[in-house]
């Protein structure tokens, strides 16, 4: 595979990160009620989620109500809602940065930081990827804690809800998809790099590949010249002092 497919398939998978983590951070399926209790008998069904509270009803009645006050939000919630922020912005601005960088835009083609800018891009993907796993692994555990609690006595607990899957695939595009674009960029990266030093150092390159053979010839050229410059000098020092010595006698 060349490096501008490795590009655009790690370009696309950070991209179907960033859906992943904008819809999980939407959807109110973070928490869902689950019925530990065969005999626990309801008509309605409880969502929670980062920003809202959703109730569903059996008769088709759908009905959702936002936190009021982020005063009165408990710590956890709080905090998975400035993770998931930082995700989604991280990733908005690692597919910003990556398409300035990917061979196959023209942004920036003559500069040597293009390749620089598709590694910043593919860290951003990383990052962002991390923060939402740190915000998915915690839901996940506080759930699972909450509803296998032998001294809770309540009928209806929650259990992990569609957001957080696709919260968790997210986390996978992104850092995959991350990796791919920092591993085909780097690689350009140190190919422009040698590049650009054996252009700045063109005599020792050209030394290095000139053949044996043609440096012998160099060699017995430079030779010859310097054996001829010699005895034309000699041969004028030779006749300036004859014509010295024959005007010193007359």
């Amino acid at each position: 595979m060349g490096t501008m497919a490795q590009q655009f398939l790690g370009f696309f998978l950070g991209l179907l990160g960033l859906v992943g983590t904008l819809t999980s951070t939407v959807l109110p399926q973070w928490r869902q009620t689950a019925y530990f209790s065969s005999n626990f008998i309801t008509a309605s069904y409880y969502m929670k989620g980062l920003w809202m509270e959703c109730v569903s009803h059996t008769a088709g009645f759908y009905q959702c109500e936002f936190h009021r006050s982020m005063l009165s939000l408990p710590k956890d919630l709080l905090a998975a809602r400035i993770l998931m922020v930082l995700s989604c912005t991280t990733s908005i601005l690692a597919a910003i940065v990556s398409v300035m960088g990917m061979k196959c835009t023209r942004c920036a083609h003559q500069s040597h930081y293009k390749s620089s800018l598709a590694v910043s891009g593919g860290s951003c993907f990383i990052l962002a990827g991390l923060f939402c796993l740190i915000t998915t692994s915690w839901t996940m555990c506080d759930v699972i804690r909450e509803a296998y609690n032998p001294f809770s006595n309540a009928g209806m607990r929650y259990e992990i809800g569609l957001a957080v899957y696709i919260s968790f695939s997210s986390v996978v595009f992104s850092i995959c998809g991350g990796g791919m674009l920092c591993v085909a960029s780097w690689n350009v990266r140190n190919y422009v790099n040698h590049k650009v030093a054996d252009l700045q150092v063109p005599g020792a390159n050209k030394l290095q590949h000139i053949p044996g053979h043609q440096a012998n010839i160099a060699f017995e050229s430079d030779h010859s010249s310097s054996q001829s410059f010699s005895i034309s000098n000699g041969i004028g020092l030779s006749e300036s002092i004859s014509e010295s010595s024959i005007k010193s006698k007359t």
